[in-house]
């Protein structure tokens, strides 16, 4: 299973662009076209935010406003679109950070994609999961660490070429080190 983190406009050239995001997201775009057939499943997760979200300055929070729902900035970046769906295996799209008063990092901080994705897991005898994404110093990193919780570490090989991050990939590599999980290095 291909698991794809925020691919967002906001997080590539929007309110709240990571260092070297266009770039990797257009390389996974083409990947996804070369690896035709290697994954049964793509998964696609997105933030979701109400306008007055938690996580925005204007309310205390960390961030500038950012992927807020029917906006152009929540859009997944639009050349990734052909490749997934034009590859074999299926596609879903799961959703976090909706509610206005928490913060999700993490989609499995979400009940509902804990089950969704334990559910494709089992039904499709998913063996392993190729995760990646933006930004991987904040969300890619917390969907990891809450996904060896959920799965073990074993489950998990990190796409680092396709995970841009905004401390330039310290703190990913720092995890991938300590828990000694697989990656594309």
């Amino acid at each position: 299973m291909l698991l794809i983190v925020d691919p967002q406009v906001d997080f590539i050239n929007g309110t709240l662009p990571v260092p070297d995001a266009e770039d990797a997201m257009n390389r996974l775009a083409d990947y996804i076209a070369y690896s035709d057939g290697l994954y049964v499943h793509k998964i696609v997760t997105a933030d979701r935010h109400p306008f007055d979200h938690c996580s925005f300055e204007d309310r205390d929070g960390s961030w500038p406003r950012h992927c807020v729902h029917d906006t152009v900035g929540a859009a997944v970046w639009q050349p990734l679109f052909p490749p997934l769906y034009l590859t074999h295996g299926k596609v879903t799209f799961l959703y976090k950070g909706e509610d206005r008063d928490a913060e999700e990092y993490s989609i499995f901080k979400n009940p509902e994609a804990v089950r969704m994705v334990s559910r494709i897991i089992d039904e499709e005898g998913i063996e392993g999961i190729d995760i990646c994404g933006i930004a991987g110093d904040i969300c890619v990193l917390d969907t990891l660490t809450d996904g060896i919780g959920l799965f073990g570490k074993d489950m998990f090989r990190v796409l680092t070429s396709f995970s841009p991050s905004i401390d330039g990939g310290k703190k990913l590599n720092h995890t991938i080190e300590n828990f000694q999980i697989s990656c594309d290095k």
